[in-house]
């Protein structure tokens, strides 16, 4: 399989665990350490069996304050919330910032986000994932947290868990040895996901008169953010290794630590 696998967890939305993702030398990741998904707001232990079987220990949450403060994540039993706030720098200018305005304000979000600017505004937030200080310090933080056995399972997520998430999961599977389509593939494989779960909210925005450009390049992947992101890394520092090893400056024992536990 080129991707994750989907669990259809009734409280989480667009959870997937990334083991079985092939990688060079014929490896793969390893089945329910790795977890990603959307915000855990509507978790419910208990009434949520598949979630629950996934015992996980520790949630990594890439939101902004404001978002953790509008719907604070609730955690398993006995879980850890670590946050590793991705876009701290960007907090009144990044697209996840407008996200309120398409559900609040569909002529202004056409005024704002209209004629492709939602678009660039995604583009230039995934260049910040990757340059960006708030960046770098968070994804610093989700790689070392990945890399600690006692920490497995480990949970990351941010509001849909397709940007910010999405690329982590990029970060993680190019510093494990993936190939760059497989990479994609993992990336691109979410769109079904958050399309259904932001169905509702399309379908508001769209008859009270909004965009639906607007809501297609905010509420999706695309080839050209993720794209955005790797030019932002091979123009800065080459590759990801090294992207990891001066950018984020993870040690040797934490890279190490990362393909031993997390790949077989």
């Amino acid at each position: 399989m080129p991707y994750s696998l989907p669990i259809e967890a009734a409280t989480v939305p667009n959870l997937r665990d990334l083991g079985g993702i092939p990688l060079a030398g014929g490896r793969t990741v390893r089945p329910g350490l790795v977890l990603r998904s959307g915000q855990l707001d509507r978790l419910a232990s208990g009434a949520d069996p598949l979630f629950d079987a996934l015992g996980v220990r520790t949630v990594v949450d890439l939101r902004t304050d404001r978002e953790r403060d509008a719907r604070p994540d609730l955690l398993p039993p006995g879980g850890r919330l670590v946050v590793a706030d991705v876009l701290a720098d960007l907090v009144s200018s990044g697209a996840a910032s407008k996200l309120g305005t398409v559900t609040s304000d569909p002529i202004a979000a056409n005024r704002l986000l209209g004629e492709g600017r939602a678009a660039r505004a995604l583009i230039s937030d995934y260049r910040s994932f990757v340059a960006g200080a708030s960046g770098r310090a968070a994804y610093r933080t989700l790689l070392t947290e990945l890399a600690t056995p006692a920490n497995a399972p480990v949970l990351f997520h941010c509001t849909a868990g397709k940007d910010r998430t999405g690329w982590g999961a990029t970060l993680l599977l190019l510093l494990l040895g993936a190939a760059p389509a497989t990479v994609e593939a993992e990336y691109l494989a979410v769109n079904p996901a958050v399309r259904a779960a932001f169905a509702p909210v399309i379908e508001a925005f769209t008859a009270a008169g909004g965009d639906p450009q607007v809501t297609e390049e905010l509420l999706t992947v695309r080839p050209e953010y993720l794209a955005a992101a790797l030019e932002t890394l091979t123009d800065g520092w080459g590759d990801a290794e090294t992207y990891a090893r001066t950018a984020l400056d993870l040690k040797d024992e934490t890279l190490d630590a990362l393909r031993d536990n997390l790949t077989h």
